[in-house]
């Protein structure tokens, strides 16, 4: 844990100190007043010390942050990104360019539109970089963190442009991590399966997308993504979001901006192209093998068209995603049991998997 962190834990302690007492040390707690008493018999406001350092916290992350994340505007479609570096290379999602190849950008300290171009497009992974045309003075590039020394319960700020508004700031806190979530194709999703996303209790909403995730130290964590849906409401949950994490968008970027595409995805693949089948009850049953890639994992398994995949390890399969998510936590090179069956024969192969 590194010094800045340690430092807003600390505070954070702080303050709860100022509300929960242990029974040994009941005496020395004054509810009533908020103030506790120090080894020379003066009193400390230690509550309201630590909240102002704790917003002070926030007010420092914002300013440096903050100009970092930019709108997107691609045809009638708003979305956000954040600068990744000097040259005016622009990180967001997939979903948020679409189709498009040109784009009016706004940055966090000026009302002028610059105009950006496409370098790469990523639907598997929902990534995407743009690069400006002419980069502004002032542009700052984020800082990005490392996605394993995330924790659940760190407080975590969400800057993009939801629903248009420019520059706004929401705040919550990891609620989980290590999430594998599979958006839609319908409303502008890539219906991209993703694995390791962060969970996030702050507000994500239309135009967040492809803005920063960010961490009290300042480093964007990962790039906000989607909200969950409420299936019973048919809207978004609120209060659960989903990031990609900031290791990934480093990773597939850093591809982008050197090779114009992404050489090495961490994707794990069977080499097939697929389709969801039912059973007597049209419940989905399984996942038909349509076409077999030429000297794919598939292939060089013995798997052939018109197989039916049922599992993956211990995991059943029942739908094209079920079989995303199934692959999404492996990784390419990685030994699986398939189980199919063919001609109403149940067989089992180890697969060698291969990457997307």
């Amino acid at each position: 844990m590194d010094a800045s962190r340690a430092r807003t834990r600390a505070r954070l302690y702080l303050s709860l100190a100022a509300f929960v007492c242990s029974a040994s040390l009941v005496a020395g707690c004054s509810f009533g007043s908020g103030a506790s008493p120090a080894q020379d018999g003066t009193t400390t406001q230690a509550a309201p010390a630590a909240a102002n350092d704790l917003q002070d916290d926030y007010l420092k992350v914002i300013k440096d942050v903050l100009p970092s994340v930019v709108q997107i505007r691609a045809s009638g479609d708003l979305g956000s990104g954040v600068v990744y570096d000097d040259n005016g290379h622009i990180v967001t999602n997939a979903h948020v360019v679409g189709d498009e190849k040109t784009f009016k950008v706004t940055t966090a300290n000026s009302e002028d539109e610059q105009t950006a171009t496409l370098v790469y497009a990523y639907p598997q992974q929902d990534l995407a970089v743009i690069k400006l045309n002419k980069v502004p003075d002032g542009l700052k590039a984020a800082s990005f963190g490392d996605s394993s020394k995330v924790e659940v319960g760190q407080i975590v700020l969400a800057m993009g442009s939801p629903l248009g508004l420019s520059s706004s700031v929401t705040q919550g806190i990891v609620s989980a991590t290590g999430r594998t979530v599979s958006e839609g194709s319908t409303g502008g999703g890539t219906g991209a399966t993703i694995a390791n996303m962060v969970q996030t209790s702050a507000a994500i909403n239309p135009g967040n997308s492809g803005g920063a995730l960010v961490d009290l130290d300042g480093r964007v964590i990962g790039i906000p993504t989607l909200a969950a849906t409420d299936p019973t409401l048919g809207g978004t949950a609120p209060g659960i979001g989903f990031a990609i994490p900031a290791s990934m968008v480093t990773k597939v970027a850093d591809q982008i901006i050197k090779d114009g595409r992404v050489t090495d995805s961490g994707r794990a693949a069977l080499g097939i192209t697929a389709r969801t089948v039912v059973d007597d009850d049209y419940q989905a049953a399984g996942v038909a093998v349509v076409e077999v890639k030429s000297g794919g994992a598939a292939d060089k398994a013995g798997i052939e068209p018109g197989d039916i995949i049922t599992k993956i390890g211990d995991t059943g399969i029942t739908t094209i995603t079920s079989l995303a998510e199934a692959l999404a936590a492996e990784k390419p090179g990685d030994k699986v049991a398939v189980t199919y069956t063919r001609d109403g024969s149940e067989k089992t192969v180890d697969v060698t998997l291969g990457e997307q």
